[in-house]
């Protein structure tokens, strides 16, 4: 069964996509814990991170480290925090979050709630600080 990341990866459902290539894509957390709160996904189908093919696993991990820079540029931060965890989308994925505390990658904490506008707004400022 289809998750909703894979409905995103063929644009059945609409998203804020930030970066993409043939093998992997990043797009903006919807309920984020900070503004630029982005994920990074394989567009293969899988569940758990570390059942990727190892040369999935490591392009992902590659892939993310240019959209956190691009983050970085975009969003002011310290840094990125990475995360994997969850386990509400049974599909391999990275958050990418940016932070100045440590609080601010702390998913115990109340979600942020933007609006589209806002949302296709900083997505359209990560886009283009983004070198793939």
């Amino acid at each position: 069964m289809p998750s909703v990341f894979s409905k995103i990866i063929s644009r059945e459902i609409p998203a804020h996509i930030v970066a993409e290539n043939d093998e992997y894509l990043a797009f903006l957390d919807i309920n984020p814990l900070m503004e630029g709160h982005c994920l990074a996904i394989p567009k293969v189908d899988v569940d758990y991170i570390y059942d990727l093919e190892d040369t999935t696993l490591a392009g992902l991990h590659l892939f993310a480290k240019k959209v956190a820079l691009g983050i970085q540029a975009a969003i002011p931060c310290e840094r990125i925090a990475v995360s994997v965890l969850g386990l509400e989308v049974p599909h391999a994925h990275v958050h990418l979050i940016p932070m100045n505390t440590m609080d601010d990658a702390n998913f115990a904490r109340p979600k942020l709630k933007p609006s589209q506008e806002e949302l296709a707004e900083t997505a359209k400022k990560i886009k283009s600080a983004i070198r793939l």
